[in-house]
C-alpha cells in the first residue's frame, strides 16, 4: 500500500511543534504531493517577482511521522519516483545569487517542459534532471525554515537527490517528522542564480528507521558514490564539516590511519558545491561506491 499526501499539507518550516498529517510505519511507501518553490505563485509570464508573498516561500508538504524513529536513529528515505508538471520556473534578480550585484530589478520566466527538455528559448533546450531541493525531519529544538538548510536537512539543493537515490537523515524527535518540496525540473550544482527550474509535482518514498545509526548531517547514496553533506554560514566551514563528516565514516568502518584516509580521499574523493545562495551553503564530499562497500559502508 502507498499512502498520499496533497499538497494542501504544506508547512513553512520543520518543527517538533508542527502536528504530522500522516502517520506511517517504518517500510512503508508514501506519495508526496507538492508546490513549487514559490507556492505556485508564478503560473504565467505575467506574475511577477514583485508581487511575490515571500512568507509563502519555499513550502514543504508535512510533515510525516514514522513509528520507530528515535533520536540517534536515521531515517533512510529511498526516492522511488519523482513526477513534475509541464512548466516550470527560473527567477532571479538583484542582490539574489552570485550575479545579482550585475541586474538592476527582478526576473521570472515559465518556461515549457515537453518530452523530456526544458525549453530555454528558441535556441535552446536541455534535458531534464529532476531532484528534490527541500527534504529533511524536525530539529531538536525551535523551528528552522524550510528555505534554510542545515544538520536537519531543509533547502539541502542538492542535485544527487534524486530519483534512485537513498538519504539518510538524523533523526532529532520522535518520528522523525519528514517533509519534502521545492522540486526541480534542472539545477546545477551551486543554483548560482537563486533558482533551479522550480516545479510543481509529486514525489513517491519508501521511509525506513535504522536504529543506532548515529551521524551528525544527511548522507546521500546513489548507484555510483556516496556523498556527506554539510551547510553552515560559509563555504570554508562548509567544506570542512562535510570532508570531516566522511573521514569519520571511514575511520568508524576501517582499520586505516587519518594519514591513509586523508591520502585516499585526496586521490579519489571529489568536493563539490550543491548550492551557494541559500542562508548557509551546502557542500557535499563524494567518495566512490565501489570503495565504501568493501567496508560495507551503507
Amino acid at each position: 500500500m502507498t499512502y498520499k499526501v496533497s499538497s494542501e499539507n504544506y508547512m513553512f518550516s520543520f518543527s517538533k511543534d508542527i502536528k504530522p498529517v500522516l502517520r506511517v510505519k517504518s517500510g512503508e511507501e508514501v506519495e508526496i504531493e507538492t508546490m513549487d518553490c514559490f507556492a505556485n505563485q508564478i503560473l504565467t509570464n505575467e506574475d511577477k517577482l514583485e508581487s511575490l508573498d515571500w512568507n509563502r516561500v519555499n513550502p514543504a508538504t508535512g510533515p510525516i511521522f514514522v513509528e520507530g524513529a528515535q533520536p540517534a536513529d536515521a531515517l533512510k528515505v529511498t526516492i522511488e519516483k519523482i513526477q513534475i508538471g509541464n512548466r516550470g520556473v527560473v527567477a532571479t534578480g538583484k542582490d539574489l545569487g552570485v550575479l545579482g550585484h550585475l541586474m538592476e530589478g527582478l526576473y521570472s520566466r515559465v518556461l515549457d517542459i515537453k518530452d523530456g527538455e526544458v525549453i530555454f528559448n528558441e535556441d535552446i533546450s536541455f534535458p531534464i534532471n529532476t531532484m528534490i531541493g527541500v527534504i529533511g525531519v524536525a530539529p531538536k529544538e525551535g523551528s528552522i525554515n524550510c528555505g534554510t538548510p542545515g544538520s536537519h536537512g531543509g533547502n539541502m539543493d542538492t542535485k544527487l537527490i534524486t530519483e534512485g537515490s537513498v538519504l539518510y537523515l538524523p533523526v532529532f524527535v520522535e518520528g522523525a517528522l519528514f517533509g519534502l518540496g521545492d522540486l526541480h525540473a534542472a539545477m546545477g550544482d551551486g543554483e548560482i542564480g537563486v533558482s533551479g527550474v522550480e516545479v510543481a509535482g509529486s514525489v513517491t518514498v519508501k521511509l525506513e528507521v535504522v536504529k543506532n545509526m548515529s551521524i551528525a548531517n544527511p548522507i546521500v547514496k546513489t548507484s555510483d558514490i556516496t556523498a556527506t553533506i554539510a551547510s553552515a554560514p560559509t563555504l570554508e566551514e562548509a567544506v570542512t564539516t562535510a570532508t570531516q563528516d566522511m573521514a569519520n565514516l571511514l575511520k568508524q568502518h576501517t582499520s586505516m590511519t587519518m594519514e591513509e584516509i586523508a591520502t585516499l580521499m585526496s586521490a579519489v574523493g571529489n568536493l563539490q558545491f550543491s548550492q551557494v545562495v541559500d542562508p548557509e551553503k551546502t557542500v557535499r564530499f563524494a567518495m566512490p561506491n565501489r570503495i565504501l562497500e568493501r567496508y560495507n559502508i551503507l
